[in-house]
């Protein structure tokens, strides 16, 4: 073998040792382990369920945020038949939007999927001192009728996955 050579495999394996030293040096320091984790959160932030639900397992309060008379119990029926669990059904005041979903921590899941029914044009309202699981639903002037299951499918594919709302970090999944 010539001196060329052995010279080049000398560098080459000196390299790949120092990558290798930098890479293991870089995994044992790493300080953002547990960033995006309930065990990186600030003290204080709420834990957010970002777990999307199957409609079997979404609690819904269904209001008339519109001009029409009882168009909430009909939205409220057809959510029933797409087995969404309807507790309550009643009047809001005026919306002027397609809808407008009101939910805390644990219904940010549920409400990842009730945007898919509104073809993500349902304002977000997030309330980080809500207890419960449940999201209101409430209908505006601007709703002409919840989407087919196809464009259901459709918008949670363009949706992705439900992310964490800012100042709260997402729940450990139990397994």
């Amino acid at each position: 073998m010539s001196f060329a050579r052995v010279r080049a495999l000398v560098v080459v394996g000196l390299l790949a040792v120092v990558a290798l030293v930098f890479v293991v040096v870089a995994m044992v320091r790493d300080t953002q382990g547990k960033a995006g984790t309930a065990a990186g959160c600030p003290k204080g932030w709420p834990l957010a369920d970002v777990t999307l639900r199957e409609p079997k397992d979404v609690k819904i309060n269904v209001y008339n945020g519109t001009d029409e008379v009882g168009r909430a119990g009909s939205v409220a029926d057809d959510f029933r038949n797409r087995k969404f669990q309807v507790k309550k059904v009643g009047n809001a005041p005026a919306v002027d939007a397609v809808a407008v979903l009101r939910f805390g921590p644990k219904g940010v899941g549920s409400a990842h999927l009730l945007r898919a029914y509104f073809l993500d044009n349902a304002l977000q309202k997030f309330d980080a001192k809500r207890t419960d699981d449940t999201v209101d639903v409430i209908l505006g002037n601007s709703f002409q009728q919840l989407a087919t299951t196809t464009e259901v499918n459709q918008s949670l594919g363009d949706l992705g996955s439900p992310i964490a709302p800012p100042e709260t970090c997402p729940a450990p999944v139990d397994k």
